[in-house]
């Protein structure tokens, strides 16, 4: 007999997934609607009643590392076996860290490291919202609820897209097997597809000024603009983008606990980041101008000079107004936050932290 996890030991009752789905297509709706079975949870993410994002949650990385490998055949910047990449940081780092949805945080990293692009990423959360849905409407019994706030909110957002169109596609013969990327590319720019994907992504051409760059969309759901990863032009080519330097992000981190340095440090990729740990907070002011850190984890609790005063000063320094600062503290009072936000601090990471909840506030600032 399966033994179910506590979190699945419900009242299951009859579902109706399209109701389920019709709920959440307001523009007021945003949050996450969970959705759970005796085989597994379904979590549905939506912006304003759109989706950005769906996922179930046996089945996480699998359809990730397979759209992943039919990427891999036509963008030069990814490389094929991507996957044990994502699997060494993202599955076996933070599998037991209990945060909800690392492969969106792959996704996110695969971004941030350039190879893929936000419209890459865009069609890639297409396909895998197709997988999920088609299961999804497929469950006969289970419960749900419907979270406002989810661990998407602070999180980049690559697209908002049709929840009833994606519907419609699913439930049509052509649905039958998962288009192919390139398959999905190229119906962005067909305006005779039957399934208008295009009004997912509301896409429009950009103006004569970039008739330069025939591969430039404008899309509404996305902040800055990006680009198709096919045209009719290129259909059957692969396609080659210029080879970009992968970046390293230098994390800066003050505390005056070693355990806490080295925490840090074990819990981030060193293929991605450069962390600098110091717990003297007299010295760290000019060692910081030295580094010029991506970003910097200030402890709030020093001796000497504390956190919101290392903070001050930082911010009087040309260099360092518009770098990331993230108080670090046990305090999650509303005076402290008040304080963080007076001395023009980016953000707040309560400790004890996890790996999630770490590189989500990294993401969340370097993206």
């Amino acid at each position: 007999m399966k033994t179910l996890p506590i979190n699945r030991y419900r009242f299951f009752q009859k579902l109706q997934p399209l109701s389920l789905l019709k709920k959440i297509t307001g523009k007021s709706v945003t949050g996450c609607l969970q959705v759970f079975s005796a085989s597994g949870s379904w979590s549905i993410y939506v912006d304003e009643g759109k989706l950005i994002y769906a996922c179930y949650s046996e089945k996480m990385f699998e359809p990730l590392y397979r759209n992943l490998q039919r990427l891999s055949q036509q963008i030069s910047t990814l490389p094929r076996e991507i996957h044990e990449q994502l699997r060494a940081i993202f599955e076996t780092g933070i599998e037991n860290q209990a945060i909800p949805n690392p492969d969106y945080l792959a996704i996110c990293w695969l971004v941030n490291q350039k190879y893929i692009s936000p419209f890459q990423a865009a069609i890639l959360i297409e396909q895998l919202a197709l997988e999920v849905l088609e299961s999804f409407l497929n469950l006969e019994e289970g419960s749900y609820e419907f979270i406002p706030e989810s661990f998407l909110d602070d999180m980049p957002k690559f697209c908002h897209l049709n929840l009833r169109l994606l519907v419609e596609r699913c439930q049509t013969p052509q649905s039958v097997g998962v288009a192919s990327p390139r398959e999905a590319a190229n119906r962005q720019t067909s305006p005779t597809s039957q399934s208008h994907p295009s009004e997912l992504f509301k896409i429009n051409e950009l103006k004569s000024k970039n008739k330069s760059r025939p591969n430039s969309f404008r899309t509404n759901g996305y902040r800055p603009p990006v680009y198709s990863i096919n045209t009719n032009e290129h259909r059957g080519q692969r396609i080659t983008e210029p080879p970009v330097d992968k970046k390293i992000y230098t994390i800066f981190c003050i505390d005056d606990s070693p355990t806490v340095l080295n925490t840090i440090q074990s819990y981030l990729d060193e293929q991605t980041f450069c962390v600098v740990g110091v717990t003297d907070s007299l010295k760290a002011l000019m060692q910081i101008v030295h580094t010029k850190p991506d970003i910097i984890l200030l402890d709030i609790s020093m001796p000497n000079v504390d956190g919101y005063e290392l903070c001050s000063l930082l911010r009087k320094h040309s260099h360092f107004k518009n770098t990331p600062v993230i108080m670090v503290s046990e305090k999650v009072g509303f005076i402290d936050r008040a304080k963080a936000k007076m001395v023009k601090a980016s953000g707040y990471l309560t400790k004890p932290f996890t790996q999630g909840d770490l590189l989500k506030v990294i993401f969340k600032h370097i993206i």
